[in-house]
């Protein structure tokens, strides 16, 4: 969002009608929201737009799969990626970290957590 240039946040979930309300949420706060349904289009939309953050549900794939993420790390390692989740154990959370996720939001509390965790990694990878 730097430059003047146009802010762009990438939104990938196998599930549209969550994906549009996220996307109502987004707009807030972002120039551009572009969603993607799966691992291809998430990895190749990444690489390709350089978004300031990726929004992505953690089962994009299988449930509780997290290869895709390992692989967007690989393919754009500075991308700040925030995982979606309607599982709320401890363990999930760890596993989404120690797989590279920056934030972790679930998704009963999108409406209240999700644009202050953006906030939080965006601004985590200013500085960092």
């Amino acid at each position: 969002m730097a430059d003047g240039a146009a802010s762009c946040v990438l939104l990938a979930d196998r599930h549209p009608a969550l994906t549009q309300g996220v996307r109502g949420l987004l707009e807030t706060m972002f120039d551009s929201v572009v969603m993607v349904a799966d691992e291809t289009s998430l990895l190749e939309g990444a690489a390709r737009l350089r978004p300031e953050v990726a929004v992505v549900e953690l089962s994009l794939v299988r449930e509780r799969n997290l290869e895709w993420l390992q692989a967007l790390r690989a393919r754009c390692p500075g991308l700040p990626v925030i995982v979606l989740s309607v599982y709320d154990e401890p363990s999930v959370r760890r596993a989404a970290a120690a797989a590279g996720a920056d934030g972790f939001v679930l998704k009963r509390a999108l409406v209240t957590d999700l644009l202050p965790a953006i906030e939080r990694v965006l601004a985590a990878s200013e500085t960092g």
